[in-house]
């Protein structure tokens, strides 16, 4: 009875805390004997590389990363007493992965993980031999594999897509939502002061009729000036209609640390009234692309910088805005200086704000700041609007002639000065089949308005493209351009890689030339210099193939083989380098006389090495490794080993 009323007393206690506080916190589950323990060296000093919540490239991290000196072979500890419920071996993502599932319903993940320990490393070495495969999943039941807390489960490695040795770890409830390790689970060993800093602030147009300091667009402003956790902008930001603000923000995880954490409660007023309020405290593992409604994917895709928006755009439906009164979206009070105060906090409770003021203006025609343009005419279209630059040819002749299906409506500039026209077209009333300024003219190929949440299938002269109701996330102007190379090649631009796909989407080409289709013969997306492999079949003389990306298509034929590289052959193990310049790597097999024989691979390093399942018994006699690339080309190796 006793007992029973300590933990009812820290219950009340807990929620007192939290009620202080401006921010919302997970639920907690509280086990009924164990805390988590911190699954590396518990007990000692420790610190992190990464948060939960923190902006990845495709996806919300889920958990923390735990720092090992960039060695590998740390021992991991069970969390928490409970059963092994998941394993999964892989080339890539999480690499060597340990499910362990607790008497109070959560998940524990342990990644990235070097060697598996105990009994279940031996049963899986043996699926891995039942099943002649390298890359498993494999489940077990509650009374398989059960460990208690702070058991050695695995070392921990580098393995998977890891840019260094670490550990990754998870909580995930019932319901597989990844919780805040650091709010559910307490590790003083980790614990810091740090709040987090703001490195850039953007401001953005929300409509045709926005203006930031009299231009239209998107503009980022450093946050320079600090005294103490303030920071500020010295120079008021002159806008008027409906805005967006967009930030830059990290959160130090040590001092003279290296690494940063995401920040996952950021808190916006104006004038003192909050207009935004977000707080990631659970991530659902299914939504892993949604991240792209919550960062701006295009200055992502165009700069590689990742900006939280501080408004809740279209498509987002993500569950961070509890507490938010509204959308984000601030619409310029016309008759007063606004001040913008920005709070950002970490998992800790520590903060630190940035503040700016918004002064507002009129919109104005001739804006004397415009730099000069070093092409004729150019486009760029954001959200729903298009937005075209052109060089006046004369002071009087500054109208754009927009051609709509064999209509031609003039427009003069928005704004502009001696060095550029700005022209504004708004996409849900006129889509330009062309524009043409000064003679000269801009082709941007939008064929169709497609609404999201909507299937949709379009039809074009060289390709055809299939919409499930879930593929988008905002209204898509879809602009499609065929092209015929004079090396014989046909490229097939599809859509914007500044614009996110929620699913895949179907594409069915009709080549212009024939194509006497092989294994070798595959659809590839231009990436960068390089290409990356995408698949396809050709059926009926069309290609289909599905994407979950924009960009440009083409067909390309892969008949090298991959190579293969090697670094140790003996009687104790063998070792390889395995590459594919083209298509990439699909499949490898090794044997020893005959029987087959575990080959672990690495993808980051293009790295297979062998084990054996019965380690008493040497390598001998005669080795063989097939490698084949994703076209069908093989590559063989084959070697007496003595």
């Amino acid at each position: 009875m006793r007992s029973s009323k300590i933990v009812l007393i820290f219950f009340f206690t807990i929620n007192a805390l939290y009620a202080q506080s401006q921010f919302s916190k997970p639920e907690i589950t509280f086990a009924p004997a164990e805390k988590y323990i911190y699954p590396i060296n518990p007990g000692q000093p420790g610190s992190l590389a990464g948060t939960m919540g923190e902006l990845r490239s495709t996806h919300f991290h889920s958990g923390i990363d735990i720092r090992t000196n960039n060695m590998i072979g740390f021992p991991v500890r069970a969390s928490k007493s409970g059963y092994i419920s998941r394993v999964t071996v892989g080339p890539s993502g999480y690499g060597n992965i340990i499910y362990l599932t607790h008497p109070d319903g959560n998940t524990t993940l342990y990644a990235h993980l070097d060697k598996f320990k105990g009994a279940v490393a031996k049963h899986i070495l043996q699926e891995q031999y039942n099943a002649k495969k390298f890359d498993v999943d494999l489940f077990f039941t509650e009374n398989q594999f059960r460990v208690n807390q702070g058991d050695t489960i695995a070392l921990s490695g580098n393995s998977g897509s890891s840019s260094g040795p670490h550990l990754h770890f998870d909580i995930r409830d019932a319901n597989n939502y990844a919780l805040d390790p650091l709010k559910v689970a307490d590790f003083p060993e980790v614990a810091e002061t740090l709040p987090p800093a703001p490195e850039k602030i953007a401001v953005r147009t929300l409509d045709k009729n926005a203006r930031i300091n009299d231009r239209f667009g998107r503009f980022e402003f450093y946050a320079a000036t600090r005294v103490g956790n303030n920071y500020s902008i010295a120079s008021p930001i002159m806008a008027s209609g409906v805005i967006g603000i967009e930030i830059i923000a990290k959160d130090r995880l040590a001092a003279k640390s290296p690494f940063y954490g995401g920040v996952n409660y950021i808190e916006m007023r104006v004038d003192s009234q909050l207009v935004f309020s977000q707080a990631i405290e659970k991530i659902d593992i299914t939504e892993t692309r949604a991240i792209y409604t919550l960062m701006d994917f295009k200055t992502f895709r165009n700069k590689g910088t990742r900006f939280y928006k501080l408004y809740i755009d279209d498509g987002n439906a993500l569950k961070f805005y509890d507490k938010s009164p509204g959308s984000g979206k601030i619409t310029v009070n016309k008759k007063k200086v606004s001040t913008v105060q920005i709070t950002m906090k970490d998992s800790y409770g520590n903060s630190s704000m940035v503040t700016f003021q918004i002064t507002p203006m009129e919109p104005v025609k001739e804006v004397k700041t415009l730099e000069p343009l070093t092409v004729p005419i150019t486009y760029d279209i954001t959200e729903n609007v298009m937005t075209i630059a052109a060089k006046p040819c004369t002071a009087a002749d500054t109208k754009a002639k927009i051609y709509v299906k064999g209509n031609v409506i003039e427009v003069l500039p928005d704004y502009g000065n001696f060095n550029r026209s700005v022209y504004l077209v708004d996409l849900r009333q006129t889509i330009p089949d062309s524009v043409v300024v000064c003679d000269n003219r801009i082709v941007p190929n939008i064929n169709v308005s497609i609404p999201s949440g909507t299937a949709y299938k379009y039809y074009g002269d060289r390709m055809n493209i299939e919409f499930p109701a879930e593929a988008l996330y905002d209204t898509l102007f879809l602009n499609t351009k065929y092209t015929m190379m004079k090396d014989s090649g046909e490229v097939y631009t599809i859509g914007d890689r500044t614009v996110p796909l929620k699913s895949s989407v179907q594409v069915s080409l009709l080549p212009a030339r024939k194509i006497n289709w092989t294994t070798s013969h595959a659809v590839y997306r231009q990436a960068g210099k390089g290409y990356t492999f995408v698949g396809g079949k050709l059926t009926n003389g069309r290609i289909n193939f599905t994407t979950k990306e924009f960009g440009s298509f083409i067909v390309l034929v892969d008949r090298i083989a991959p190579s293969i590289k090697m670094v140790t052959v003996n009687s104790s193990a063998v070792r390889f380098k395995i590459r594919d310049e083209l298509s990439g790597i699909d499949t490898f097999e090794a044997s020893i006389n005959g029987e087959w024989l575990l080959m672990h691979y690495d993808s980051k390093t293009a790295t297979i090495w062998s084990e054996l399942l019965n380690k008493n018994v040497p390598l001998k006699g005669n080795f063989e490794l097939k490698v084949t690339d994703r076209a069908g080309n093989t590559s063989t190796f084959s070697k007496r080993i003595l």
